[in-house]
Order: structure tokens, then sequence, then C-alpha cells
């Protein structure tokens, strides 16, 4: 597959571009019953990512491409089918190389709708 299919890309679900923190991205959000979240994104370009950190940890999986983690000045690369967990209070920062696509779990409301 080159991309995530319709149903986890309806517009309600649209992330806002003020609640990502990586130019030239699309995400889609869904909301657990506990705060929790989970979130789809695609990277059209490839982008810095704005460093930031949560309150909550957050998993992520790169479903096509490379995500570049950076973490106190350490390059990890996620290559497609590798995952990673940050925790909470870690701050980080990203490259995502154009294409791809990753799949975060956050375990707090981390993403606002373009709607809200």
């Amino acid at each position: 597959m080159e991309d995530f299919p319709d149903f986890m890309k309806r517009p309600a679900n649209k992330i806002a571009t003020n609640s990502q923190s990586t130019p030239g991205g699309e995400g889609y959000v869904f909301d657990g019953a506990d705060e929790s979240q989970m979130a789809f994104w695609t990277c059209s370009e490839t982008a810095k990512s704005t460093p930031h950190v949560h309150d909550f940890d957050e998993y992520m999986i790169v479903v096509q491409g490379c995500y570049t983690l950076i973490v106190n000045g350490q390059r990890i690369p996620v290559m497609a089918g590798e995952e990673y967990l940050i925790p909470k209070g870690l701050w980080h920062g990203g490259e995502p190389t154009a294409g791809t696509r990753t799949i975060h779990a956050f375990g707090g409301r981390r993403a606002r709708r373009a709607n809200e």
C-alpha cells in the first residue's frame, strides 16, 4: 500500500495544521475513551519537526519511508517496520523524508482536529 485507507482519512478526523509539529504533513486522529489518541501521518515533503515534549508516552511505528528522531542531539533513523517509544518528558524532534507514513499512539490528548 502507498497510502492509508480512505476511511482513516475522513475530514472529520483531520488534524489541524497548528496542532502538528512537522510542516508538510497531513494527519488524522482517533480518540480513546481514556484521553489517549492514535494518529496517522503522511509527510509529503522532507521536513524538520519542531522539538517538543509531552506529558505522556508516545509510541510510533514507521509504515513507509524513514523518520529520523532527534533526541538529546542524537539522530536515530527509524525505518519502515521499526518502532520507537518516546517516554513522557523527553524533548524530541525529527526529520521525515518525503513519502514517510507513521502511526503514533499517545498516552494523552496530543492532536486537535481542524474542525475544533
